[in-house]
């Protein structure tokens, strides 16, 4: 499955945030990563040789004969929706999807009957930019075929089907790429994209048909994803915000002094410290999985950290009250923090998609205590402007109540 969600009972705003950086909780989507049992039968042939791929449960058989450089494999898979797909394939230069020629399973739109189309996955089915068509490959297959497992007679969630194909290599090639992944839609005789889970997108490895070794792409420890994503949302999510509404809505009153200034100072510090370790952590997570790619919850998170560090070096150069550039200071400073909190709140929303959580009770709990804190700032807000109002009524009353004294008073003088 794509998916488990956390069977939590009632998590508090703030505990569950910090109960994230004390458990390691398997992450989500870890049971669909695992590797299956391999075996060289299958309905249809016994093969020589199999491995158990390293995600989704998935498994390859094979016989290769050397003699005529011919490659006689089957991979079995598992489908996550009834309307979904399986693909396998081959990529010939680099582990990767882009590139890839592969062959994807699913049920015939208009009979229900199971299919097994050619794809050519050029660069574009990344960007999304058309939908996915069906063509003939640019290498020697001599035969293709794929049946489901079992006595599962239509596509079903959790089937298992097995797709087979023949093919011709070059000689002496004994090391190939393989790709394999699955989808939950297929529109039309098109599949559309796979889920983006850290165990989907790692679903390549490198095997010599001959030795069976394998080279699969590094897998992130459970406990380093928790820990990235605990991190970063109880600083850039959490406490950033809190520290700028602290110094939004106390620093007006004056009964708290400079009170306000060190409690948003200390707030601002913890939450940049923690943030840095969590955003140190995505970068090691980056680093240990090349094939791993989340462009746009990488983007926020430099832009995050970017923004947070201008803020600390700001503090070094603050100029004095009295100074001319201070009001220029200012503004810089309410510019880039508010910024900063905006994005890494975003980013947190995207690493929740990230993990495989945007339908868990953490992520409900996340958002129960931003509501939270959105709501006291909302009130806080009103309140604000009231009194703001309500002064800006008394001083105009004082200064109409000033001008009748001094027209008496000069209509006395005359």
């Amino acid at each position: 499955m794509r998916q488990k969600r956390s069977h939590v009972a009632g998590p508090t705003l703030l505990g569950s945030l910090l109960q994230l950086v004390a458990v390691a909780v398997l992450p989500v989507g870890v049971a669909a990563g695992a590797a299956g049992r391999c075996t060289a039968s299958t309905p249809v042939k016994t093969y020589d040789k199999c491995i158990a791929l390293p995600t989704q449960g998935a498994t390859l058989a094979w016989t290769y004969d050397a003699r005529n450089a011919t490659l006689d494999a089957a991979f079995t898979g598992s489908f996550i929706s009834p309307s979904g797909w399986v693909a396998w394939g081959i990529n010939k230069d680099v582990p990767a999807m882009t590139g890839a020629r592969v062959f994807a399973a699913f049920s015939d739109p208009s009979t229900g009957a199971l299919l097994a189309l050619p794809f050519l996955l050029s660069p574009d089915v990344k960007l999304q930019a058309s939908p996915l068509v069906s063509r003939p490959l640019d290498i020697p297959l001599l035969a293709s075929s794929a049946s489901l497992v079992g006595t599962a007679r239509t596509v079903h969630d959790g089937a298992i089907v097995t797709i087979a194909a023949t093919i011709r290599l070059s000689p002496n090639r004994t090391k190939l790429h393989f790709v394999w992944n699955r989808g939950l839609y297929v529109q039309g005789y098109s599949p559309t994209i796979h889920p983006t889970d850290a165990s989907d997108l790692a679903s390549h490895a490198t095997v010599d048909i001959v030795t069976t070794a394998t080279e699969a792409s590094p897998t992130i420890s459970a406990t380093l994803q928790w820990a990235h994503g605990s991190l970063n949302a109880l600083s850039w999510g959490f406490l950033l915000p809190v520290g700028a509404a602290v110094a939004r809505y106390l620093r007006p009153c004056a009964s708290t002094g400079p009170t306000w200034f060190y409690a948003h100072a200390a707030t601002q510090a913890t939450g940049y410290t923690l943030g840095a370790a969590g955003f140190a952590l995505g970068l090691v997570m980056s680093s240990s999985s090349p094939g791993v790619t989340y462009k746009l919850h990488r983007g926020l998170g430099i832009a995050a950290a970017t923004a947070g560090s201008l803020q600390t070096l700001a503090m070094l150069f603050r100029p004095k009250t009295t100074n001319r550039y201070r009001k220029y200071w200012k503004s810089y400073h309410h510019l880039v923090g508010y910024g900063c909190v905006v994005v890494g709140v975003v980013n947190v929303f995207q690493g929740f998609e990230v993990m495989g959580l945007g339908a868990s009770y953490w992520k409900l709990g996340y958002c129960m205590a931003l509501a939270t804190l959105i709501g006291g700032c909302v009130a806080l807000e009103v309140n604000a402007w009231v009194v703001f109002c309500r002064r800006q009524q008394e001083e105009k009353l004082m200064r109409r109540e000033v001008e009748d004294v001094v027209v008496k008073d000069r209509a006395a003088a005359f």
